[in-house]
């Protein structure tokens, strides 16, 4: 199943990925110091990501925990990118992505192993 997660929803599940299951206002503060989102946004947000079914809430204290994962959402907007930005080309994004930095002798072995490993 395929959720769509706006920008702002996804900080909200950025907390949940990184504290795991974690009250609403505990959210509601941490993004407060780290974007400056009012308890009202932050709440409003939440209860976006309930309806989709990313979040599931529970008692006491509005206790959130994530229904999908971190990994999950990170495919889903890989391939969306692939196929809006690069024609359903992947050797094309990664192209694009290698030729915008210099990488280290360290990050290019890396990447060999990861290709390595694919076959």
């Amino acid at each position: 199943m395929e959720i769509k997660l706006f920008d702002s929803e996804l900080k909200v599940m950025a907390v949940l990925w990184k504290e795991g299951d974690t009250t609403a206002k505990k959210i509601s503060d941490i993004l407060k110091e780290q974007v400056g989102w009012n308890i009202n946004t932050t709440y409003t947000l939440i209860k976006k990501c309930i309806a989709k079914g990313a979040i599931k809430r529970s008692e006491p204290n509005f206790l959130c925990h994530a229904l999908i994962a971190k990994e999950q959402v990170q495919d889903q907007e890989t391939n969306l990118l692939i196929k809006r930005v690069f024609d359903g080309s992947a050797d094309l994004l990664f192209a694009s992505l290698l030729s915008r930095k210099k990488l280290s002798n360290e990050e290019i072995k890396r990447l060999k192993q990861i290709v390595d490993n694919l076959k």
